[in-house]
């Protein structure tokens, strides 16, 4: 949301998203949510009188209008609120992105709601909505601190702030942070195609192009994503849909836009609506039911919220990303900020802190999995790291190609995209088939949009397989699943640490069955280690072509060291006289080359980055430790200026040596013996049997042991003995026996007691006097409870722990 902030001689701007600040005027929102100059109340009259907003009140009348034939400087300034107010009434739609100076502003609308903080809780809440006239709609957060509040006398969309309800709020002691919500601008990462109405026609699964996403693999090893649960957060979902309502999941599924429980689309004559419906069924589509295709995951829960098709705004976008946050495993998200080659904006105060909550809380402290689309303004020449969602650490962002490799012409190219999956190219190129709107099917889905939910359905396999991995351990697993393969760019590069990698596709292409091989034998990754190297804090004049170096140890012998990397980011702040003219690079120790942001040359902006952070995932598993160098390049007019005011270099990473981890277990020589039901009971040559296959060595969860090898004529134990996976205690991640004092590794959050060998959740905390006293026992906590939820999920084929 914006903050607004006075100048001046009284005049308001808005710059990036935070807490108001008192003002007597309307504000302007801008790109991005960028500082875009002040605008006074004439200018505001003058851009709506030339859209017409106000050309049909010219006649002046009992509203006290202009005579006729005067022009909008002769309006007095106290009539303004009243002719804006009746502008918003006849036609909001015309207040869109108006040109001042050659740079997009955008009108911010103020709607009646309100982000209200009260730490005493819902009854505190509830006393406080009563009292000042709201409609209290329900918690924003689970924890109860946030809520969102509806006032009843407040216009539903005004260009004002409603100046009495904040003074109101700011005096009330019990409220310790509030924001009036704003109309946020987002639209569906859809390619409008005209539909036509199974799994023959899923080339991308079925082996017709080579390499596909390797998925028939992993269903021929018994996995199909159950157990798993998908949340969509879209425009809605079909339902009852007859691909869809088998594996439907209402507790992860809502409306946002109308706050009830069914996210049934809204129908409407051109079926504007059916995004949703068509990413859920390309997730989890239902197998084997003579309707349509299947899903990746076709045993996977699906569910889906209902928060594109209406209001949007901070609150509706962090309630949809915290809903069930226990329950749900994987969001899926195909949207975002106007994909226009000119805008650059991202998630407000709280949608960040349900990215952060998500990943530190979600999945009883495993972390939630938010995929996203990366994008696809492709033909304006857009930057997805533009976009605040798809370069968010926190999320795993997804790129397109085509059947036969090629960049599509809607794709974005940008340094925070990790992984591609399949989509199309041109109309004539084949499309993704899923479910429709209207209980139908349609093989015309495409787009980025097509490409996330493929990806979301893939690591519901990898869940499957291995319900303990944490959100850093999936974006590990994708980045060494993904294969350049047959995919065409100029721009592959190998990195520091030998991988190749493309500003176009990440990784390269995400392949299923390596990915769930992977998740199979994976280990869990050290704690997130975060290192804040504050380069430049004082105004520099920038020149056509300028570097910025800098020596770094990556906090080396601190607690925060860091030897392997994940994700870096630069916060920068600079001004630049045309944004789209400036090329940001950053070269790492290790010689690679990561492009931040690319020319873009429908953004015209004069107000360049005020403390956007780009981001890379190319550095993935290198060194940080030595020379980092920023390079800023001028590539548009000569006569372009700036000035470069803050540079802070963001590196995450784990203390551990990434690099020299064990590959894991692989599949041996085949089985000598089977019993009846097709699990090997003896391989040939020194390897362990677990299930139907034969491993190098055990996964986590289990460990290698060898038991007497019986004669099938005598019935006697004969002196050789047979190799064998058998399971850990279920509280362990990996071990030597099957005690629970044998673990030698935890799942997250728990700990291991070395002098014991056992494994132990985090403590609950004392309760505080006056507070309900809370149960000692750790495995009856708040925390500890999902997480043994979690242990509970199944393990594909793989023999259940104990079971051994």
């Amino acid at each position: 949301m914006g903050r607004l902030e006075c100048q001046r001689g009284g005049v308001c701007g808005r710059s990036g998203r935070g807490r108001e600040s008192p003002l007597s005027h309307t504000a302007f929102a801008g790109v991005g949510g960028a500082a875009q100059g002040p605008l006074g109340i004439d200018a505001i009259q003058g851009l709506l009188w030339r859209r017409g907003s106000l050309g049909c009140l010219a006649g002046g009348g009992d509203f006290g209008g202009p005579a006729p034939g005067a022009g909008p400087g002769s309006m007095q300034p106290a009539r303004i609120a009243l002719w804006l107010r009746l502008a918003l009434a006849l036609g909001l739609s015309l207040v869109g992105p108006l040109a001042v100076g050659g740079t997009s502003v955008r009108v911010p609308i103020y709607v009646s709601s309100w982000a209200v903080r009260v730490p005493q809780g819902a009854r505190e809440a509830e006393r406080l909505a009563r009292k000042l006239g709201f409609v209290n709609l329900g918690q924003v957060f689970p924890d109860g601190q946030y809520f969102h509040l509806r006032h009843r006398g407040v216009v539903q969309q005004s260009l004002n702030p409603h100046w009495g309800t904040r003074l109101r709020l700011k005096k009330d002691p019990k409220v310790s942070w509030f924001q009036q919500q704003t109309l946020q601008r987002r639209v569906k990462r859809s390619l409008v195609i005209p539909n036509d109405p199974w799994f023959p026609k899923q080339w991308y699964m079925n082996n017709d192009v080579e390499p596909d996403l390797n998925i028939l693999q992993v269903w021929s090893q018994g996995l199909s994503g159950r157990g798993v649960v998908v949340s969509v957060l879209d425009d809605g979902i079909e339902k009852d849909h007859p691909d869809l309502w088998a594996n439907y999941d209402a507790l992860a599924s809502y409306d946002f836009n109308d706050y009830d429980p069914d996210p049934q689309p809204r129908y409407t004559p051109s079926d504007e609506n059916r995004h949703g419906t068509r990413c859920a069924g390309e997730v989890a589509a239902v197998a084997n039911n003579m309707f349509c295709g299947a899903g990746v995951a076709y045993n996977a829960r699906i569910g889906g919220v209902r928060m594109l098709d209406g209001t949007i705004t901070d609150v509706i976008e962090a309630q949809s990303l915290s809903l069930q946050p226990q329950h749900i495993h994987i969001y899926s998200a195909s949207w975002g900020p106007e994909d226009d080659g000119r805008t650059v904006d991202g998630p407000g105060i709280l949608t960040r802190e349900a990215f952060r909550r998500g990943v530190t809380k979600g999945r009883g402290g495993l972390g939630t999995l938010f995929v996203w689309a990366s994008g696809n303004g492709g033909l304006h020449y857009d930057n997805c790291n533009c976009d605040g969602y798809t370069n968010s650490i926190h999320t795993l962002s997804v790129g397109s190609t085509t059947r036969q490799g090629h960049v599509p012409w809607y794709s974005e190219a940008c340094a925070s995209t990790l992984t591609t999956t399949y989509s199309s190219g041109v109309v004539a190129d084949p499309q993704i088939v899923t479910a429709d709107l209207h209980h139908g099917c349609t093989d015309r889905h495409t787009g980025t949009s097509a490409s996330a939910p493929l990806a979301a359905g893939m690591i519901a396999l990898a869940l499957e397989a291995n319900p303990f991995l944490t959100w850093r351990d999936m974006q590990h697993l994708v980045v060494r699943a993904s294969r350049p393969a047959q995919l065409q760019a100029e721009d592959w590069r190998t990195n520091g640490v030998g991988r190749r990698v493309s500003h176009h596709y990440g990784y390269g292409l995400l392949d299923a069955g390596r990915l769930v091989d992977l998740a199979r034998a994976w280990g869990p990754t050290l704690p997130q280690q975060k290192c804040i190297v504050r380069v430049l804090h004082s105004p520099t004049p920038m020149e056509p072509q300028m570097q910025v170096s800098k020596n770094v140890s990556a906090c080396a012998g601190g607690p925060n060291a860091i030897r392997s990397l994940e994700h870096v980011q630069v916060r920068l702040s600079l001004a630049h006289t045309r944004r789209g003219d400036l090329e940001i690079a950053l070269l790492s120790p290790m010689g690679t080359r990561s492009t931040l942001v690319a020319i873009r040359p429908f953004d015209v902006s004069t107000q360049g980055y005020n403390g956007w952070v780009f981001m890379s995932t190319h550095f993935w598993d290198e060194d940080p430790r030595g020379v980092w160098t920023l390079g800023l390049e001028n590539k548009g007019f000569y006569f372009n200026t700036g000035t470069l005011f803050r540079y802070t270099l963001l590196l995450y990473g784990t203390a551990e040596d990434m690099t020299a981890r064990a590959p894991g277990p692989k599949v041996t020589g085949g089985c000598a013996q089977r019993d009846p039901r097709g699990l090997c009971q003896e391989c040939r040559g020194p390897a362990f049997a677990l299930g139907r296959l034969c491993l190098a060595y055990c996964p986590p969860r289990y460990f290698g042991r060898r038991r007497p090898a019986v004669s099938p004529t005598t019935s006697r134990a004969s002196v050789s003995a047979l190799r064998e996976c058998a399971s850990c205690h279920r509280t362990c991640y990996a071990c030597r026996g099957r005690s629970a004092l044998n673990c030698t590794a935890c799942p997250p959050p728990a700990t291991l007691d070395t002098r014991r060998g056992s494994c132990r959740l985090p403590a609950t905390p004392r309760p505080r006097r006056g507070n309900p006293p809370t149960t000692a026992s750790n495995s009856h906590s708040p925390r500890a409870a999902p997480l043994l939820g979690l242990l509970g999920l199944g393990l594909g084929h793989l023999p259940a722990p104990g079971s051994l």
